[in-house]
């Protein structure tokens, strides 16, 4: 299951489920709800997300495009092994940032 919180002005994604086409729904949703506080500004925190598919792949480069072209960003954080190394291999890390923790994620947005 995935759920939103609010840090600020920063909204923070949670799950504890996998990104895949099952939940890429739920993620969807949740994604569209940060579109209503102006510019957007989103931390993906992965720590719990055990593995992303290529649907949620695809879920997070349409989301960072949109949100870019509202002058806001789609941050990810904290990824476990195998998604860090999901994202290496498919070029994610280049098209993402990534952050270490969700806190720092989200503190990026401020400088």
């Amino acid at each position: 299951m995935f759920e939103r919180v609010s840090q600020g002005a920063v909204d923070v994604i949670r799950g504890d489920t996998p990104l895949d086409a099952e939940r890429v729904a739920e993620v969807t949703a949740l994604l569209q709800k940060c579109l209503h506080n102006g510019q957007p500004y989103v931390v993906l925190d992965l720590e719990k997300v055990p593995l992303i598919d290529s649907a949620g792949l695809e879920l997070l480069l349409d989301f960072r495009d949109e949100y870019q072209q509202l002058g806001g960003a789609l941050k990810l954080a904290a990824p476990n092994p195998l998604c860090e190394e999901i994202l290496l291999v498919t070029g994610m890390d280049e098209s993402l940032e990534v952050f270490d923790k969700a806190l720092a994620a989200a503190g990026s947005f401020v400088r």
